[in-house]
């Protein structure tokens, strides 16, 4: 995409000059000859630089350079003068200049000059375009944090959402552990919601998703120039967290040589971002997670032992989905309420088999797989009722791993199979009381009997 300019100069062969220059190099060139004429170009056009005589006929340079950047902040305006006086360089530089150049000077440099100033102009356009993806995402998973805020059902879960709420005022630090999937990052924002840091902000580092030498870079933050690459200064993870909590996920990814580094900051409560020589005070919240045992990951080295004393205050152990077997059914409404709110769909209602293979399969993925089973399910249900070949083939059946098991005839016994084993597991648990299995199902009392009938079970 072509560069715009805005030259503001009255002097015709500037102009002439200028232009044939600025073209030669791609750029497209708008000429204003007066300060009125240059200030109408730049609201019309907004060019990605100005170049700016000071010494006008309308007007002073330096009034104009206030006016365009009080208008255009982000705008790099280059002085151009004849008038080279160290006052008038200062002062057009507090106005906020890109540059002072004063007359003659070298094409080259002026050039050159132009081409810092385009690209300073296009990491600036970046920033606040990361800046606009970052706050859309924050109020994305602000809307997420409340469709999907802990269901606690079962009395296991009922424990750990008992115990958050009684240390989440604190500042103790957490430790939070269990498989892959459970959900750590959602209670881990629960417990950030219901501190005395809940207007504070809530900043993540998945230290598995960087490479092990960026990890102490966006965590510390940098200085400009503090590496190579490192084209702007970057505050890092530990200020963007001041007064509020820092949740560091997979801690035991993070290189062992920078744990040490980040216990001294638990310890002094400062850092010191990479690149500068002064500590950085910070206060904040620590909340830590892994889905490995901590005395495991101690053991292989992993992870240190003082740092492992220090992050877990409290450690809460979140249980896989398949230990909480009761929670399936809430947290299935919950997602396919949302998902539904998603796709302009209406909410369908489920299966009773469709159900039942959702109660009984094993969960390896967790919550996670049963988020992604339901969406998968909801995308291809085209009626009022989900059914159960809209689940993903392994919850379908389980002990089939292929579309061609999936689609042989043992598929309708398979099916059956996990029916009578739901149905079992059901009267197991509510000692032969038929209507409690049947809540448990979520079905009728009726239908539990035409299945017994129908499965040759007898109660």
């Amino acid at each position: 995409m072509e560069k715009t300019i805005v030259l503001i100069d009255d002097e015709r062969t500037i102009q002439a000059t200028l232009t044939t220059v600025l073209q030669r190099k791609g750029y497209t060139v708008h000429i204003g000859s007066s300060a009125a004429q240059g200030i109408k170009k730049v609201a019309e056009i907004k060019p990605d630089l100005v170049l700016l005589d000071l010494g006008l006929p309308d007007a002073d340079g330096l009034g104009v350079l206030r006016e365009i950047k009080t208008a255009y902040p982000d705008m790099p305006v280059m002085i151009l003068t004849a008038n080279d006086s160290l006052a008038n360089a200062i002062e057009s530089i507090k106005i906020g200049a890109f540059h002072f150049l004063a007359k003659p000077y070298a094409v080259e440099e002026l050039l050159s000059l132009c081409t810092r100033a385009l690209e300073q102009r296009d990491l600036t356009r970046q920033t606040e375009s990361l800046r606009q993806e970052k706050a859309q995402l924050q109020k994305r998973l602000k809307v997420a944090e409340e469709q999907l805020a802990p269901v606690a059902i079962s009395r296991r879960m009922r424990e750990v959402e008992q115990l958050i709420a009684r240390v989440a005022p604190s500042d103790a630090n957490i430790l939070l552990t269990g498989e892959s999937g459970v959900g750590k990052e959602v209670f881990a924002r629960e417990l950030h919601r219901l501190s005395e840091r809940a207007d504070g902000p809530m900043v993540k580092l998945n230290c598995s998703a960087f490479p092990a030498n960026m990890i102490e870079a966006e965590l510390f933050g940098y200085a400009k120039g503090a590496f190579t690459g490192a084209v702007m200064a970057f505050p890092g993870m530990l200020a963007e967290a001041d007064h509020g909590t820092l949740f560091l996920d997979e801690i035991t990814e993070m290189p062992v040589e920078l744990q040490s580094r980040f216990l001294r900051v638990l310890q002094e409560r400062e850092f010191r971002p990479l690149g500068t020589t002064k500590d950085i005070p910070v206060n904040f919240r620590l909340i830590t997670a892994c889905n490995r045992l901590p005395a495991h990951a101690v053991r292989d080295g992993l992870l240190r032992q003082d740092l492992y004393f220090r992050m877990k205050t409290f450690e809460i152990e979140i249980p896989p989905l398949r230990e909480r077997r009761e929670d399936i059914a809430k947290l299935t409404d919950t997602f396919l309420r949302r998902f539904s709110g998603q796709m302009k769909k209406p909410v369908p209602k489920f299966d009773s088999i469709t159900m039942e293979l959702l109660r009984v399969y094993a969960w390896p993925g967790n919550v996670r797989e049963l988020q992604n089973a339901v969406e998968h399910a909801l995308v291809l249900c085209n009626g009022p009722v989900l059914l159960p070949e809209f689940l993903p083939k392994e919850i379908q059946v389980p002990e089939l791993a292929t579309a061609a098991a999936i689609s042989s005839p043992a598929t309708s016994l398979a099916l059956e199979d996990v029916e009578r084993q739901a149905v079992v597991e059901a009267l197991q648990k509510s000692g032969g009381n038929k209507k409690k299995a049947a809540e448990m199902l979520g079905i009728h009392r009726p239908t539990l009997y035409n299945k017994l009938r129908r499965l040759g079970l007898k109660a």
